[in-house]
């Protein structure tokens, strides 16, 4: 991402302004849905023969995550615990617990952290003193007093699922601590259970586990430590985390099937300005994110300005991206923060640490690296393929000097590794080796509309790196939060990404989540809270490029208006063996338009009249949003194409965003030329 907290770094804002200077805007949509004043008239040619058709790369969409907006910590990692370890105050003591609170006052109860935790790493505790009882003068109020935690903005707790509760405690005394998810405010018990336990149990820190089986739904609630016993409690190391998750693997399901729903065929991670940190110090370390969870320390994102504990560490990026069956994009930090670096003499250290986190992936399972892995539960390696060297740090001073060391080493050592710049290589030559230069954009709907033809003039198209274009959106005011204005012009964007996708091999949007109690970037293509979720416009569009990766590309041209971006692919869904062609068409003017479309090159009487269909995305309004409240107010329509044929007559909405999927006779396009596949994987 571009920038730090609420702001954009002043070099990032430099070039934002100097790219917005060349960009030549070839349309102005009005700010609201106008009535359009005529229609015009265009025509589509559609060459489905051989001669002029060409494979797509199988890696072209996919999505990108970066630790941002609490994606991960209290979004997709499913821990329902903010503060688990008590180490987000810092390594000192006594300290802040935020946003763990007391149950009971000064005169029931004292709660502070110390430094006595069992993990070496992670030294911070929780002391917790009971200065009251269950009889006699001084008795605790009812249901007793202790300490809560009310997750990331709630808890969601549903009726009829298990929460797991790991906790680690220790006492000199005997102790009975009721562990209870409740609402909010404590009055509604949701699900609840006790620890009994001697003096001689407990007497050393001691692990317990507890299930627990919500009788009712609450998505606001919270998890008690409670008791009525006099005497001093330690707790450390305190998780809550539901039975029901992605594939078994700690995610909060509905989200990551949002993007299950994309079809990604890379996931970039874990940043984004998170790799960076403002400061080296803060900066995202893989080694201290892997090993059991407890003996995690955490971290303070000090670029967007909040804790994490890392249980959503380097091995459970692997692990979801094998999930979703896209391939890992691992991208390190190269000795390079916002505000220091590492000279290159000294950036040796650097480089070994980026050998040790491939050895992690990818190395046997004996090997030193491997061994943590599989110790893990993953013995088999992982598909690590791509790897960047830092994140929009091209212009720093000791960069260049930096990524050769990388690239000589991870080369020399892994000859297969794809190496990626941060410095672009659209407009000229890159002055060093890579198989893959990034390229950001954020900029607003019409200057991003003109970027459709961006790569059109890229000199060489069979030689050098490829481009990657990693982080793109509109932003400001044409987006909002979200709105259809921001998702017609990126739909524009990725068809011409599409066409060039000899010169573009990866493309992802960014960012992909945000938690709408921390916004701290707009827009997003997913927004969720403890309960909820839904797919801004930017996320529908690319719902209709699922299908592009691995498609063969049809050669496409258009007549005027200009308004008008089109592109075609050939894909086969493997579900059911069936065969498509799919037009897609972007009417970015104010004007409806009626379009001919002819498709060449077809044998005879090979579309299927039923079977096809049209699904427009639009909506009333070109500021329109998905809300909470209205979650489904701009998504794509889906309808029969009744008029499915090698020649059609269609009409384009103004401000639309069209795809026609037309059924084609079993192998009615399999005469390519040698090489060219026509399948689309899912």
């Amino acid at each position: 991402m571009w920038g730090g907290t609420n702001s954009k770094m002043g070099s990032h804002q430099f070039a934002m302004v100097l790219l917005s200077s060349l960009l030549v805007c070839q349309c102005l949509p009005t700010r609201a849905q106008a009535d359009p004043k005529t229609t015009k008239n265009a025509t589509l040619n559609v060459d489905a023969s051989p001669a002029t058709s060409r494979l797509i790369p199988d890696t072209l969409f996919g999505v990108f995550f970066e630790e941002i907006n609490h994606a991960g910590s209290g979004g997709i990692w499913a821990e329902l615990v903010s503060n688990r370890g008590f180490e987000s105050g810092g390594s000192t003591a006594p300290s802040s617990i935020e946003p763990w609170s007391t149950i009971g006052d000064e005169s029931t109860v004292i709660v502070y952290t110390e430094l006595s935790s069992c993990f070496e790493q992670n030294k911070v505790a929780l002391r917790m003193e009971v200065l009251c009882e269950s009889t006699g003068a001084n008795f605790c109020p009812t249901g007793g007093v202790g300490i809560y935690n009310p997750g990331f903005w709630g808890m969601n707790i549903e009726k009829q699922k298990t929460y797991k509760v790991v906790l680690y405690t220790r006492s000199l005394d005997s102790i009975n601590v009721s562990v209870s998810l409740t609402s909010s405010n404590g009055q509604q018990t949701l699900a609840t259970s006790n620890i009994v336990a001697a003096a001689s149990e407990v007497s050393k820190w001691t692990k317990v586990e507890i299930l627990l089986e919500a009788k009712e739904t609450n998505p606001n609630s919270r998890l008690q430590l409670t008791t009525n016993r006099k005497g001093v409690i330690w707790f450390d190391q305190v998780s809550v985390m539901p039975l029901d998750t992605y594939k078994g693997h700690g995610f909060r399901p509905e989200l990551v099937e949002m993007v299950a729903d994309l079809k990604p065929r890379f996931i970039r991670f874990p940043g984004g300005c998170f790799v960076e940190g403002e400061w080296l110090r803060n900066a995202f370390r893989w080694k201290e994110t892997v090993g059991p969870w407890e003996e995690r320390p955490g971290h303070f994102g000090d670029v967007w300005n909040y804790w994490t504990d890392d249980g959503l560490g380097y091995f459970e990026f692997l692990q979801l991206a094998e999930d979703l069956g896209a391939l890992p994009v691992w991208v390190f930090n190269n000795g390079i923060s916002h505000n220091d670096e590492v000279d290159s003499s000294y950036v040796l250290p650097f480089v070994q640490e980026a050998l040790e986190s491939i050895e992690f992936a990818r190395g046997d399972p004996d090997s030193k690296w491997g061994s943590v892995r599989a110790a893990m539960g993953h013995p088999e390696p992982f598909d690590l393929r791509y790897f960047a060297v830092g994140n929009e740090d091209c212009w720093k001073k000791n960069y260049r000097g930096n990524y050769l060391k990388f690239y000589s080493a991870i080369k020399r050592q892994y000859p297969d590794m794809q190496i990626i710049s941060n410095c672009d290589g659209s407009a000229k030559a890159l002055d060093h080796p890579a198989d893959f230069y990034d390229f950001h954009v954020y900029t607003g709907a019409s200057n991003l509309f003109s970027m459709t033809h961006k790569f059109d003039g890229t000199r060489s198209r069979t030689s050098g790196p490829k481009a990657f274009v990693s982080e793109y959106a509109v932003t400001g005011n044409d987006a909002g939060r979200g709105s259809l204005l921001a998702g017609l012009a990126e739909a524009a964007f990725l068809i011409g990404l599409e066409n060039n996708s000899d010169v573009v091999h990866m493309v992802s949007y960014a960012p992909l989540f945000v938690n709408d109690n921390d916004r701290r970037w707009n827009p997003d293509a997913i927004v969720f809270n403890a309960s909820q979720s839904y797919g801004t416009p930017s996320y529908w569009v690319q719902r209709f490029f699922t299908e592009s990766s691995g498609a063969t590309l049809l050669n496409t041209t258009t007549d005027n208006p200009s308004s008008i971006v089109a592109s075609a692919i050939a894909w086969k869904d493997s579900e059911n063996n069936n065969e498509y062609l799919r037009i897609k068409v972007v009417n970015f003017g104010v004007d409806t338009v009626n379009m001919t479309i002819s498709i060449n090159g077809l044998q005879k009487n090979t579309i299927k009249l039923f079977g096809s269909t049209k699904t427009v995305l639009t909506s009333t309004n070109l500021m329109d949003e998905n809300s909470f409240r209205e979650p489904k107010k701009v998504v794509p329509n889906q309808s029969l194409l009744e008029n499915a044929a090698d020649y059609m007559n269609v009409v384009l909405l103004p401000h639309s965003f069209t795809s026609f999927d037309l059924l084609m006779e079993p192998k009615s396009l399999l005469k390519m030329k040698p090489g060219h596949v026509y399948v689309s994987y899912i």
